[in-house]
């Protein structure tokens, strides 16, 4: 069971680091083919791609608060390194893995723009609803999300989320009281 352990951990980190990558490049590819020069509708009065310089969180939300935005995603960061060393290996876990990984690859994206340049470059523009313009680690992030909002309705329940408490952690180990009181 440990070796399965690692090598989820092992696979995390590996598409942690491709999502971010293409985060990252389509990010270039905005500042490359987007900046200073007219939007490029892909679906007409619906999808257009447009450059913007954000200075907030998502969707343009908070603008001008970097050490604040800096802050929570590196929290957020050492939150889902804590929950993905403690996730069981079970493949139940499997949704709960690609949930944490997509949130630590969006944070992440957005904190390398905002770390190096004081904004997040976005691109993608939903003209049909007049969606606030996003990149992808806002889509890895919110569909994260939305996929966490569904697995807790309807696929996870109380206490598949156990492995989160340090009660039952004390529990399992034997003679832990004991332990405790011997220090």
């Amino acid at each position: 069971m440990k070796k399965r352990k690692t090598l989820l951990l092992i696979t995390d980190l590996v598409a942690i680091v491709l999502l971010t990558y293409f985060d990252q490049f389509t990010k270039g590819m905005a500042v490359l083919y987007l900046k200073g020069k007219p939007e490029i509708p892909i679906l007409r009065d619906v999808l257009v791609l447009q450059y913007l310089e954000n200075k907030g969180a998502a969707f343009g939300m908070l603008q001008n608060q970097k050490i604040f935005f800096i802050f929570i995603e590196i929290l957020i960061l050492f939150v889902i390194g804590f929950v993905l060393l403690r996730v069981p290996s079970h493949r139940k876990y499997n949704l709960m893995h690609l949930i944490l990984v997509l949130i630590a690859s969006g944070a992440i994206g957005n904190m390398i723009d905002r770390a190096a340049q004081d904004y997040v470059v976005d691109f993608i523009y939903f003209v049909l609803i007049d969606f606030p313009i996003f990149n992808v680690a806002d889509i890895y992030v919110t569909g994260a999300t939305a996929i966490f909002v569904i697995a807790i309705l309807f696929y996870y329940k109380e206490e598949d989320f156990s492995f989160l408490s340090i009660k039952q952690k004390m529990q399992r180990t034997p003679n832990y009281m004991e332990d405790q009181g011997k220090k």
